[in-house]
């Protein structure tokens, strides 16, 4: 747990918040107390999610949903206020690491403890399930370990599956690579089944240390789950055959939680905890937890807290940054003097800067913090959801090669112009440009579908931010790039793109030349991203 930050509320609703347990895809998680002396787990949404009203809706139908679920081997909804200005939600909160903090620091699991952790989560997934859910993020982090049990946490991505919820959250990952099932990478139809994939994955890595899937990026990881066969390490005997079940690349042939619990624990994962279920140095690691909690309530004031002055709930404009990356970033694009922060150093000239229509600050060096973008892998006739900017492993696909897009074009034959007026700053951006353009993305020379790129661009001088891009994939996922314009040429404008630190795992890092190019009533964008495939787009002008 770190301690609050000057920018970080100490109230939130009736709870009085003591520290920050860790962040997530909708908002930052903090450890609070109740005015009885109740600890809970204060889930907060980033403040630019509460500005949306679809999220608004989605979060609050989750909630909802959440509530529904109960019984052993989850932590129950305890309060929420899905209509404060930033809406909240506070369950029970458990002392105990998590399963991937427990792997990471003691190793893995004994057989005993591995058949008890998956009894009790399948038994939670058959109640899950029965309601009509899908949890969708079962993974590592999303497990407790505690004395009485292992623990199922982290409602914050289910989704209700009769069909009538059908809402989407911008900029938010349905699900983890590695742990996520291939109907999920893939963008068809998720139901319980996806959670059982998961389930296998989980405890794969909690019974050997590692996932059944390895890899060295998220593109890798995703193009495994859908292609390959995972890697089941030591497992032996009906364990490893139950996990290979799971892990069925088709949902039909996997079983449903019901029959794992049974299989795992004929009698109940209950009797089995009773009875002692975690390793003598997790016990002490659980211990421990315990102590710090202790200890925290010891060192209480008993002082009633304020919420503190950075984070105005009532006020959609935040003064500093509500989580950190790369989770959200609650600030207007590209701000270039945050209040408190030292004056970014003075641009060289030579440049010229865009940005896109994304949440954007500026880090401590006075550069914008880079935003990526998203893309679809489509292998072998299936699309599996990537990052642009993800360290994609081409030569993992079938039959796939790079485009080498224009990495071997010169500036001579490409028809730039040498910097002339334009890379003083003084020339303006044609009007030809500007607005809001938005259109199709194609990578590996038009073979991978890449979802929409959206691209805002305004007036700038060399150097300065000009406006900005976003890319959403098949599946809801977003990433976003800051455009720098670097130059004004007779035909484009070329641009630096910079990908921002705050996003996800999975979207691009670094930096890439961008090409914006009229094209009749058109706008075209082209990139050097080898990495990504040279992604190109043909955009329509939608503002």
């Amino acid at each position: 747990m770190q301690p609050l930050g000057v920018d970080e509320p100490t109230v939130v609703g009736p709870y009085r918040l003591l520290g920050r347990l860790g962040s997530g895809g909708m908002g930052r998680v903090y450890l609070g107390r109740s005015a009885g002396g109740r600890t809970v787990a204060v889930k907060i949404v980033h403040p630019h999610f509460a500005l949306d009203e679809e999220f608004r809706a989605r979060f609050r139908r989750e909630v909802e949903a959440a509530r529904r679920v109960g019984g052993a081997w989850t932590a129950p909804v305890l309060d929420a206020d899905p209509e404060a200005p930033v809406p909240w939600v506070a369950t029970g909160y458990a002392a105990g690491p998590s399963l991937a903090a427990a792997v990471a620091d003691v190793g893995a699991l004994p057989l005993h403890s591995v058949r008890v952790l998956g009894a009790g989560l399948a038994e939670a997934l058959s109640a899950v399930h029965a309601l009509g859910l899908v949890h969708r993020d079962v993974k590592p982090s999303n497990v407790l370990l505690t004395l009485d049990g292992p623990l199922l946490i982290d409602f914050g991505i289910a989704r209700a599956t009769d069909g009538t919820a059908s809402l989407t959250s911008t900029g938010v990952s349905v699900g983890s690579p590695g742990y996520m099932s291939p109907e999920q990478i893939l963008g068809k139809t998720v139901a319980g089944p996806a959670d059982i994939f998961s389930l296998g994955a989980l405890l794969v890595y909690a019974a050997t240390g590692e996932p059944p899937f390895p890899g060295d990026s998220s593109a890798s990881l995703l193009y495994k789950v859908v292609h390959e066969e995972p890697r089941l390490g030591s497992l032996e005997g009906e364990l490893r055959q139950l996990v290979a079940q799971c892990l069925a690349k088709d949902p039909a042939e996997r079983p449903t939680p019901g029959d794992v619990a049974r299989r795992l624990a004929p009698e109940g994962a209950a009797r089995l905890v009773a009875a002692g279920w975690l390793p003598g140095p997790m016990v002490e690691q659980v211990s421990r937890s315990a102590v710090r909690l202790l200890n925290l309530e010891a060192a209480e004031t008993g002082e009633p807290g304020l919420p503190s002055g950075p984070v105005e709930f009532s006020n959609p404009s935040v003064g500093g940054e509500f989580g950190p990356p790369p989770v959200m970033t609650p600030t207007p694009a590209y701000v270039p003097e945050p209040r408190d922060a030292t004056p970014p150093p003075a641009d060289p000239p030579g440049k010229l800067s865009v940005s896109v229509a994304a949440t954007s600050a500026t880090g401590v060096n006075g550069r914008g913090r880079r935003l990526s973008c998203t893309v679809a892998l489509a292998v072998a006739g299936a699309l599996a959801a990537v990052t642009v900017g993800s360290v994609f492993l081409f030569d993992l696909m079938p039959g796939g090669e790079k485009s080498n897009g224009s990495d071997d074009t010169s500036a001579a034959d490409s028809g730039y112009a040498t910097p002339s007026a334009s890379a003083t700053g003084e020339q303006p951006i044609p009007a030809s440009y500007l607005g809001t353009w938005e259109g199709p993305g194609l990578a590996l020379s038009g073979t991978l579908p890449m979802g929409t790129i959206r691209v805002t661009v305004h007036q700038a001088a060399v150097g300065k931010e000009l406006g900005t891009f976003r890319q959403t994939d098949q599946i809801g996922g977003i990433c976003d790039d800051v455009l720098i314009l670097k130059q004004v040429t007779s035909k484009q404008l070329i641009v630096t793109s910079v990908a921002d630190e705050s996003n996800r795992d999975v979207c691009t890092t670094g930096e890439h030349e961008v090409r914006l190019t009229p094209v009749g009533d058109d706008l075209k964008y082209e990139t050097d991203n080898a990495e990504a495939g040279d992604p190109v787009a043909r955009m329509s002008k939608v503002e």
